[in-house]
């Protein structure tokens, strides 16, 4: 069995409120931008996504943000101002959720 290639980790988190999204750039040059909306709409935890199947996008909107943790060296967890936080959004989860042409554009 092969060991997964390492990837790449962020250098940089910003929360652009007045733009409403979140960007990170990469450690390997690459930047991705979310929207607030679309990343509480994609939120991996299991009480938004259930126990198993394909991760599904609940299609929320007027979302906020309030606070986003590093946890580890592996993940980033967003407090909702709902108050939602169970979602650890991996940073290998981030990167496939970048919806750049580069990475296949929007995800739906």
């Amino acid at each position: 069995m092969t060991a997964e290639p390492p990837f790449p980790e962020p250098a940089e988190v910003r929360h652009e409120k007045g733009a409403r999204r979140v960007t990170i750039s990469w450690q390997d040059g690459h930047v991705s931008t979310y929207a607030i909306d679309d990343l509480r709409s994609w939120c991996p935890c299991a009480v938004c996504q259930g126990h198993g199947g394909a991760t599904k996008h609940l299609g929320l909107s007027g979302q906020s943000l309030s606070q986003i943790e590093v946890v580890g060296n592996y993940a980033l967890c967003f407090r909702w101002g709902d108050g939602h936080d169970t979602g650890l959004y991996t940073f290998r989860y981030l990167r496939a959720l970048c919806a750049c042409e580069a990475c296949g554009g929007e995800k739906r």
